[in-house]
């Protein structure tokens, strides 16, 4: 049998993030290390498209409901581009050698949504969405048709954990009881304004196997002794990847307005770190996010209602095949005195876009290049080839501008 080659090609990538639209129910692929109490077989997933009741969406969140608010929050806005994040997985293990400001240096330059630019700091958040990019898929796709719904799951199964005893404050996060709007919220938030921890839980062992809606197929860790349900990775020291001046968690670039069911995007955090900002129009303050379709690069949908909405507003602004002529010297751009090349697996998208047909086609996939003004990149490979000069950016994640 031949030995099989990673990375993945854009065409099985697309297969994979397919299957969190199309799949109806899904099996075991990773043994846990140990199994929960009572282990029962996986639920079956609901049908595509299927608006989730409250218990599946419980299920659903059960993985990330217990990490910090500025985590839980990016990670939320990171599911709607779930083929960005897996090209950003696969940018990492190609760099292993980048850390600290080179790191969110060079992923400034790539063309991710900035919420997964700044995720790369976070290798085992990372690592965890692509083991099962079935779940990660479906989670943004919940989040897209439901997101009041999806971050009122999140506080229920924090207030299940917290009256079970498994969840408290820690030296490494604070738990807390707030209101936010009127509406009582439980928050976590790193104890520590310079350090982050990722903390490591198996679900059902906060709080038993899924019924609803399968669990991803991640590594769990072991309970770490007797009535202790939770670990922390080493500590993430931010300011070694940003900067001393960063502002401490209430700057980072993404918070969740519990009461109002949104997300809040830092625009200045943003534009600081020279994350992708396109369609930034106030480089300073907040605005609450709205997802942009032109970083879902023609992953489907997973409902009509939502291909209405995101896609027509991309349409509207497509260029045609014939208007990305990348052997014309000016739409090439030049790094020190070298030209760079395009990069032509994102034109091949549309083999296996899955949304439109031919012209159409092209030109959707191609409208990353288009809403940028005809920039063209290299291949994501870090020391492969120089990065594009600077230009102005855009929007984070489709923030709302006021």
């Amino acid at each position: 049998m031949r030995a099989r080659r990673f990375p993945l090609t854009p065409t099985e990538v697309i297969a994979l993030l397919l299957c969190g639209v199309l799949m109806t129910q899904s099996g075991t692929l990773y043994a846990q290390q140990q199994p929960p109490p009572q282990q029962q077989p996986p639920p079956p997933l609901p049908p595509p498209g299927q608006t989730l009741s409250p218990d599946q969406l419980d299920d659903l969140v059960a993985p990330i409901a217990l990490y910090p608010d500025p985590l839980v929050s990016q990670i939320l806005v990171a599911t709607t581009y779930p083929l960005e994040v897996v090209e950003a997985f696969q940018w990492m293990q190609r760099n292993p050698g980048l850390t600290g400001p080179a790191l969110t240096q060079a992923a400034g330059q790539q063309n991710w949504d900035p919420s997964i630019q700044a995720l790369v700091i976070f290798p085992d958040v990372m690592k965890r969405l692509n083991d099962d990019v079935t779940w990660t898929t479906n989670l943004g796709n919940a989040f897209l048709g439901q997101q009041g719904d999806v971050m009122d799951a999140i506080q229920r199964m924090r207030r299940k954990a917290q009256d079970a005893g498994k969840l408290a404050s820690t030296s490494q996060q604070r738990v807390e009881q707030t209101t936010d709007a009127g509406r009582p919220v439980i928050e976590i938030v790193p104890a520590d304004p310079a350090v982050f921890y990722v903390p490591a839980y198996d679900p059902a062992w906060i709080w038993g196997p899924p019924l609803w809606y399968p669990y991803p197929r991640w590594y769990w860790p072991r309970p770490y002794g007797a009535g202790v349900f939770f670990g922390f990775g080493a500590g993430i020291t931010v300011g070694a990847f940003f900067g001393g001046g960063w502002g401490g968690w209430g700057g980072w670039g993404w918070h969740p307005g519990w009461g109002n069911h949104t997300v809040i995007v830092n625009n200045t955090f943003i534009t600081r770190n020279n994350f992708n900002s396109t369609r930034i129009i106030n480089n300073h303050g907040t605005a609450e996010w709205s997802h942009d379709a032109a970083h879902r690069q023609g992953v489907p949908y997973a409902r009509p209602e939502l291909s209405q909405r995101y896609q027509a507003p991309v349409r509207q602004n497509l260029r045609t095949p014939e208007a990305h002529n990348f052997s014309t010297p000016a739409n090439n751009e030049r790094m020190g005195g070298r030209q760079i090349e395009p990069n032509n697996s994102n034109r091949n998208r549309s083999a296996f876009g899955g949304i439109e047909n031919g012209r159409a086609t092209q030109a959707h996939v191609d409208h990353g290049y288009s809403s940028l003004g005809g920039r063209t990149f290299g291949n994501g490979g870090g020391g492969s080839r120089p990065a594009p000069a600077a230009a102005p950016r855009g929007n984070p994640g489709g923030a709302k501008h006021r």
